[in-house]
């Protein structure tokens, strides 16, 4: 009887073991459209990384060398294969910067170019599958076993096996301009997250970034009243401004430095939002 006691103890140690979360790595969901894809020029003072930045690769790049799956220090690109840099690089960047050295920093980025916020909808998202016919947006949701957001939570409920989510960030905007039922859309994405990764919105804020500022003439710019009513609809929620962040020549993009500026803003918020200046 006391062997078998024995043997139970050390069992049940050991699966607590194996899968612990380790309270100092700190995780954060990053999903939206073609910014926080990543659309800028990735530089070469954007390929040198802390390690204690870290990124769960979404799909395998034969490219790059990279495995889904698979924890990777956070070089970019850090979603699809091709794609550029991200708000979630300076993100993450930021806050191993200001965070002390016993944090690491791990974030999950699925997003998809070009799509209604409704593909992350896991009870419609069907329906906006389609939003674009061509080619390039079909391969994006098929690199995504066409679900982009079980695809993320699958990656999500990896990263929980290691560490502690502890926010979500979005981008996105732009493919649903003008349409005032953007804040609802969101909340239902929002609120499916919470209830499939058991997690408690008083504990993971949400940071939605606007879209290019009308002070860059962006051509989506009159989304921006809209995305800030967010806060209305979700308490936990909390606008990223992107005044000021420099844009590409179509007027819909951030440029590198931009990408750069809005990307430290979304991480100087989060620090603030957890009495971390």
């Amino acid at each position: 009887m006391k062997t078998r006691v024995l043997f139970s103890s050390i069992f049940f140690l050991s699966f607590i073991t194996l899968f612990a979360q380790d309270p100092n790595f700190h995780i954060y969901i990053c999903f939206g459209q073609s910014n926080m894809e990543g659309s800028a020029t990735i530089q070469a003072q954007d390929k040198v990384v802390n390690n204690r930045f870290k990124v769960l690769q979404s799909l395998d790049c034969p490219n790059l060398g990279y495995i889904k799956n698979k924890w990777r220090t956070a070089t970019p690109p850090l979603t699809q294969c091709y794609t550029g840099l991200s708000p979630a690089d300076y993100f993450g960047r930021t806050m191993v910067e200001k965070l002390p050295d016993s944090i690491t920093i791990g974030v999950i980025n699925v997003a998809v170019g070009g799509c209604d916020i409704r593909l992350f909808d896991k009870t419609i998202y069907q329906n906006f599958k389609n939003t674009y016919p061509e080619d390039w947006f079909q391969d994006k949701i098929k690199a995504y076993g066409n679900n982009p957001y079980q695809h993320l939570i699958h990656l999500a409920k990896l990263a929980q096996k290691k560490g502690v989510i502890k926010g979500i960030l979005l981008h996105q905007g732009e493919s649903n301009q003008d349409d005032t039922n953007w804040p609802l859309y969101v909340k239902k994405v929002y609120n499916h997250m919470l209830t499939d990764l058991e997690l408690k919105a008083n504990l993971v804020p949400l940071l939605s970034g606007e879209v290019v500022h009308k002070d860059q003439n962006g051509l989506c710019a009159s989304m921006n009243p809209i995305i800030n009513k967010l806060p209305e609809t979700i308490p936990t929620a909390h606008i990223i401004s992107s005044k000021g962040c420099s844009v590409r020549s179509d007027s819909v993009h951030f440029n590198s430095a931009g990408v750069r500026k809005i990307g430290k803003r979304y991480a100087l918020k989060m620090l603030s939002l957890h009495n971390i200046k």
